[in-house]
């Protein structure tokens, strides 16, 4: 239920006036933006820069834009790319080193991933995505070693989430508990409205979110429009396009590690990684190093990588995880079980990206369905003890 004391209203040329005082203020203002037939991040100058009557159809395997009946600017599902790749992007220069008379002159990396310099606000990220980056900065940026490179991106970036009106057919974030609306993690939270007016239903999140708010002068909302916005969201709520039940989820998994379900969705599994490089939370990476021809400059690059791959879990005399069946093993119960051992939380938060990406139509909701069905536990075995090769990684 929306707090009615705190919700404002804005319209579109209110949405403008807020792109234009964060950029004021020194943002980089990110949103969503079609790009190559698909809603994306980018650079965000104006409301006309925003996916305006574009929605999606996301099913198993299947990802397409539609045109919309309405002037919606945030009439999607979710992005196909999440913001991981604005602040943990794919490929990302560590450091460089150029021989000099006296031997070599290291200087660290400042990639920005190509959408400029931080500090970034993220203008229409989800809840969905909103819970994947507090994962991200609980397992990144607190722990005893954080990564500096995310600390950079991640500092100070201002969040403006809006709630998700027309979930697709791969989405469970319900499920979940991450959707569709976000309730903190968010400077400014809006909900799109549509009728008569165009409108956004806006609340702060922060002192930062409230203090923008005052200075957009934004008019309170009205009763009507806020009735409206927890309409729009119980409507959400209504349409997942898919469930998980995760009821003692950890347990479930660890229990049936030899269920025969395994075989069977490595039967389908193609092991491309497409899951991993999709998901907003996964971040196993590996490092690539460059060096020129003439032997005068090196790179170290950090790139994505994924616990699908033979060579992630490569140690001196072979794999750990050679068949694909123990590497999609791997990734679903450390995405739903272990993750609760080591950080907390579930490492998966409902989007539906892996669901949408696979090119088989591999369902993750649909693999747990099938071992709650017909549990098998593994014979003589103490299912939450698992070794640290097997809670690596992080997928």
């Amino acid at each position: 239920m929306t707090d009615v004391e705190s919700a404002v209203a804005l319209d579109l040329a209110g949405l403008q006036a807020l792109v234009d005082l964060l950029a004021a203020e020194g943002y980089t203002v990110l949103g969503p933006t079609v790009r190559a037939g698909a809603v994306v991040p980018g650079r965000v100058t104006t409301v006309d820069d925003l996916p305006r009557g574009w929605g999606d159809t996301q099913e198993p395997g299947s990802y397409r834009l539609r045109r919309r009946d309405d002037e919606a600017l945030f009439g999607y599902a979710a992005d196909a790319i999440s913001w991981k790749s604005v602040l943990f992007p794919s490929r990302e220069l560590m450091w460089s080193g150029t021989r000099t008379a006296d031997g070599f002159s290291i200087t660290a990396g400042e990639g920005s991933g190509g959408l400029g310099d931080p500090p970034y606000a993220i203008l229409g990220i989800r809840a969905c995505d909103l819970h994947a980056v507090a994962i991200h900065d609980r397992v990144l940026q607190e722990r005893a070693l954080p990564d500096v490179h995310y600390a950079a991106r991640r500092k100070d970036a201002f969040l403006v989430t809006v709630s998700c009106s027309d979930p697709s057919g791969t989405c469970f974030c319900v499920s979940m508990g991450t959707g569709p609306r976000a309730e903190s993690g968010f400077d400014l939270a809006l909900t799109e409205l549509l009728g008569d007016e165009h409108t956004f239903l806006a609340r702060a999140g922060s002192e930062r979110g409230r203090t923008v708010l005052d200075r957009l002068g934004s008019r309170p909302a009205a009763d009507g429009e806020v009735v409206a916005a927890d309409e729009v969201v119980e409507r959400s709520t209504r349409r997942m396009g898919r469930t998980m039940d995760t009821t003692d989820i950890r347990t479930l998994l660890y229990d049936n590690a030899d269920h025969p379900r395994w075989d069977d969705v490595a039967s389908r599994c193609l092991s491309c990684g497409n899951c991993t490089m999709v998901c907003p939370t996964c971040f196993c990476t590996s490092a690539e190093d460059h060096t020129s021809l003439a032997g005068d400059t090196a790179e170290h690059w950090r790139v994505w990588d994924s616990c699908f791959t033979s060579d992630f879990s490569y140690l001196h005399g072979g794999s750990v995880r050679s068949s694909t069946k123990s590497r999609y093993r791997q990734w679903m119960t450390h995405k739903l079980a272990s993750w609760i051992d080591q950080f907390g939380t579930s490492g998966c938060v409902g989007c539906g990206r892996c669901l949408t990406w696979c090119p088989v139509g591999i369902d993750i909701t649909e693999e747990v369905a099938a071992i709650r069905a017909d549990p098998r536990p593994t014979a003589e075995q103490t299912p939450i003890e698992q070794t640290p090769i097997e809670q690596g990684g992080g997928g």
